[in-house]
């Protein structure tokens, strides 16, 4: 890889994007960041600004506040997705503020590297739709979440329809020694002590009540155009085999790492190349005396259930659950309900929602916003769960 790759980083000041910006950092003369865009960490922003010396910057809630910086540089985020001096887009911000963005910038035919789970979850058949639109321009969707990026590791140079089926492992969050009884009791603190993961607040929650594992499921469904019942999930408590792939001859191909976000962003941001630089520590087996793997008890976990019901439904459903889940997450984490209420939220949310078939990106959006709602105003009157 001799040409210098250009990235447009959405989300710069998350986790994910403050992670791709060191890898950018460590690499001058492979990469370079020219365009920032953040949410509302204006602070940040401008610290980055300073760093990284982008040409374009796109702040959600309006210009940096500093007079150092000049309001010619701000550009609106679905502009600067489609910039020709743009190489990559790195969606990293959470939410759906960057899901126009990145149809955007698919049809355009960029190469994406997605990081956003919402985009998939809630926006998943418009993402396809975008992609398979922008294929002819050369239009790429690169995974950069862990299991994610292991599957794609996996297939590269074999045939999508040689696959048997994908499995997704997970740790099994805070929560996986407890019983069903004690996780009535437990609190947001306890919750957010993931064993393996580093991560938000958010995340750690649904990685807690397996959520999260769904939500890569129908991830998985849209980023590689398999169906769900080809996607498998085993609860494997080191976290050192991110993803697996069964082949129709028997044989099955398996990623393995240390848990490090560095290192699936770094392949999004070189692929076809593999770069000589290990941006995460080396993977040291001898150290692990086993590695673990069992069934996930769903009795346990019914968010994870509830998820794949409404991913195969293929409609609006995922996304109100989606929405839901925002909702439910939010208020457990404020001591409003409990950590069980999750999931009873939104098997709730399911059976409430109405749905709409093969949905457009408003249709989508509407049932995102109509799940948050229905949780909040559950718990606002007081309705039993």
């Amino acid at each position: 890889m001799d040409q210098l790759k250009t990235i447009a980083v959405i989300g710069s000041t998350g986790s994910v994007g403050e992670q791709a910006l060191d890898v950018i950092q460590s690499m001058p003369e492979k990469f370079k960041a020219i365009a920032l865009a953040a949410g509302s960490n204006n602070q940040r922003l401008e610290e980055q600004i300073k760093q990284f010396q982008p040409k374009v910057i796109c702040l959600a809630n309006g210009l940096p506040t500093t007079t150092n910086i000049e309001k010619s540089m701000y550009q609106p985020l679905e502009e600067i997705v489609v910039r020709d001096d743009v190489d990559v887009v790195l969606a990293a911000s959470s939410g759906l503020d960057g899901l126009p963005a990145i149809l955007a910038a698919l049809q355009a035919g960029k190469k994406v590297a997605v990081a956003n789970k919402e985009a998939l979850v809630v926006g998943g058949p418009v993402v396809r739709q975008a992609l398979e639109s922008g294929i002819r321009y050369g239009a790429e969707l690169r995974p950069v979440d862990s299991d994610h990026c292991g599957f794609w590791q996996c297939l590269w140079g074999e045939s999508i329809d040689a696959v048997d089926q994908l499995i997704l492992t997970a740790s099994g969050g805070a929560f996986r020694n407890l019983s069903i009884t004690e996780l009535d009791n437990v609190t947001p603190i306890e919750a957010l002590k993931h064993p393996t993961w580093q991560m938000g607040p958010k995340v750690t929650i649904d990685s807690a009540t397996l959520f999260n594992k769904g939500l890569e499921a129908l991830e998985a469904r849209w980023l590689f155009d398999l169906p769900l019942e080809k996607i498998d999930i085993l609860q494997h408590r080191e976290s050192v085999i991110h993803s697996m792939v069964t082949f129709i001859d028997g044989s099955v191909k398996a990623q393995l790492g240390v848990p490090d976000m560095r290192l699936p962003i770094q392949i999004a941001l070189s692929y076809p190349d593999r770069l000589p630089i290990q941006p995460a520590p080396k993977l040291d087996l001898a150290k692990y005396e086993s590695l673990n793997f069992a069934k996930v008890e769903s009795a346990k976990f019914p968010a994870l259930e509830i998820t794949l019901e409404a991913g195969r439904r293929e409609d609006t459903t995922a996304a109100a659950l989606s929405g839901a889940d925002e909702a439910a997450v939010a208020h457990f984490l404020n001591r409003q309900c409990r950590f069980t209420d999750i999931a009873k939220l939104l098997h709730k949310a399911m059976q409430q929602h109405k749905p709409q078939k093969n949905p457009d990106l408003e249709a989508l959006l509407i049932a995102e916003k109509w799940g948050r709602n229905f949780v909040t105003e559950m718990l606002k009157n007081g309705e039993r769960i």
